[in-house]
């Protein structure tokens, strides 16, 4: 029997995909400051409850906050 291959960890997430933090800060460039500072100005998208002690992003939540950034010229 032949050892199937793992899948690869490149793959991008799917748009429905949960991001934790370190994910969202990279995929934003923003620090978890900032990141938390503009949730509270109603300003970046709020977190789902993962957990007791666990938030995370909706990517596609993410991903439309991103395209509607001004783009610098």
């Amino acid at each position: 029997m032949q050892a199937q291959p793992y899948p690869s960890t490149d793959v991008e997430p799917a748009p429905d995909d949960i991001l934790r933090l370190p994910a969202v800060r990279r995929t934003t460039s923003l620090g978890r400051s900032t990141i938390y500072r503009l949730i509270a100005l109603k300003m970046f998208p709020g977190q789902v409850r993962l957990g007791p002690r666990a938030v995370g992003w909706r990517r596609s939540d993410v991903d439309f906050w991103k395209a509607s950034r001004p783009k610098a010229h």
